[in-house]
């Protein structure tokens, strides 16, 4: 990893004990870097990724996400995934998480940048670039 890529969180993982929920980012909150569909505020939420045919579109997700450029599946899980997603030119890290919720037929996800106070709007173009490829 280069000298952008920040250090791996400790908290990543499918859920928090105390309310099922991904982890925002417990420090910083207030940055601007980071998007969740848990979330409800302008600033981090985002909807999650519709999967009508949960199996299929959580394939599909794989697939995807293996042919994205700096994307590197880290773990792998029958309904979570995360995924380090490297840029081009500098080597900064965002982290992806997703995690699949076949009774609701839809896959949550939460993408954050390492390093930084904003992303610029990455880690939205990410999510619904994910989204446009599912056909949703």
């Amino acid at each position: 990893m280069g000298l952008f890529s920040g250090t791996r969180p400790q908290q990543l993982g499918k859920l928090r004990a105390e309310d099922g929920r991904f982890r925002l980012h417990p420090v910083r909150t207030a940055y601007w870097n980071a998007v969740s569909s848990f979330e409800t505020s302008a600033e981090h939420g985002i909807a999650p990724l519709a999967a009508r045919d949960p199996q299929a579109t959580w394939q599909r997700l794989i697939s995807i996400l293996r042919q994205m450029p700096g994307a590197r599946i880290v773990t792998q899980d029958a309904d979570y995934l995360h995924v380090e997603c490297s840029t081009r030119l500098m080597g900064f890290v965002d982290d992806l998480e997703c995690l699949l919720d076949e009774g609701q037929q839809r896959i949550h996800v939460r993408s954050a940048s390492r390093l930084g106070r904003k992303d610029f709007g990455v880690n939205r173009e990410r999510v619904e670039s994910i989204r446009k490829q599912l056909g949703g």
